[in-house]
C-alpha cells in the first residue's frame, strides 16, 4: 500500500534539493536551454510551479488544468521571469501543495488527472515527487539520474514498467539489473521477448525518455522504442 505521508516527506526533501541547486544559478542561466527539447531552464521551473497548482486542484476534486492550451500558455508566460521570482514561485506553490495534502482526506479515493487518467489519491504525492526529481535532472545543473535516491529509482521504474505493460507497440520486455532487480513491460506487440540489462538509473533513463539506451545491453532483439510520456 502506498504510504502518502512518506512520499510527502520525500517531496519536501526533493524540493529543498532543487531549490538549493537552482539558487546557485543566475538570470542568464535560466534562459539557457534545459535538457528538454524547446524548453529553457525557466520553462522547467515554471512547469514545476504550475504542476504543484494543478495537483492541488486534483486533490480538491477540480480539473487538473482548464485545458492543454492554458497549461502551455501559463508555462510560456512564466518561463522568462528572473531567478528570484522563479524560486519564490516554486517554493510557494510547493508549500501550497504540501499544505493541501496535509488536509484530512480519504486517501483511498480515486482522483482524475490530465486526459481522463485516474489514480488513487495516495499516488499523487509520488507523482509530484517524480516531477520534482526528474525535472531537477532536466535542468542540467549537475544532478543526474545516478544521484536520485535508490528508492525513488526503483519505484519510478515500477511505475513506468506498469504504464507500458501491454502496449501495442512494445514487444514483451524484461529489464534486469546486475543485483537482480527486474521489471517486465510491453507485451502488446508481436515479436520475440527482449531482455534489457543495465543499472537501475540507466533503465530509468530509457523508460522515461531521458537517455537513448546505448549504455544498456539488449538480448533477443533490438531495444524497444517506447512511446513518449
Amino acid at each position: 500500500m502506498t504510504d502518502h505521508a512518506h512520499d510527502l516527506e520525500a517531496v519536501r526533501e526533493a524540493t529543498d534539493r532543487l531549490l538549493g541547486a537552482t539558487g546557485k544559478l543566475d538570470d542568464g542561466a535560466l534562459a539557457e536551454p534545459s535538457r528538454l527539447p524547446g524548453w529553457s531552464r525557466g520553462h522547467v521551473l515554471a512547469h514545476l510551479s504550475r504542476n504543484a497548482d494543478a495537483l492541488v486542484n486534483v486533490l480538491r476534486g477540480q480539473p487538473m488544468y482548464a485545458n492543454s492550451e492554458t497549461r502551455d500558455a501559463d508555462i510560456d508566460r512564466d518561463a522568462p521571469r528572473p531567478l528570484a521570482e522563479q524560486l519564490a514561485d516554486v517554493r510557494a506553490s510547493g508549500a501550497a501543495f504540501l499544505s493541501a495534502a496535509d488536509e484530512p482526506a480519504d486517501w483511498s479515493r480515486t482522483v482524475t488527472l490530465r486526459n481522463g487518467v485516474t489514480d488513487p489519491a495516495s499516488r499523487i504525492p509520488f507523482r509530484r515527487l517524480a516531477e520534482v526529481e526528474l525535472h531537477h535532472v532536466d535542468l542540467g545543473v549537475g544532478y543526474e539520474l545516478e544521484d536520485l535516491p535508490e528508492e525513488f529509482v526503483t519505484r519510478e521504474n515500477d511505475f513506468l514498467a506498469e504504464r507500458f505493460a501491454g502496449h501495442p507497440d512494445v514487444v514483451p520486455t524484461t529489464a534486469v539489473t546486475q543485483d537482480g532487480r527486474l521489471w517486465t513491460t510491453g507485451g502488446g506487440a508481436d515479436g520475440a521477448p527482449v531482455t534489457v540489462r543495465g543499472t537501475a538509473p540507466e533503465i530509468l533513463g530509457w523508460l522515461c525518455g531521458r537517455r537513448d539506451g546505448t549504455a544498456l545491453t539488449v538480448e533477443g532483439g533490438s531495444l524497444p522504442s517506447l512511446p513518449p510520456l
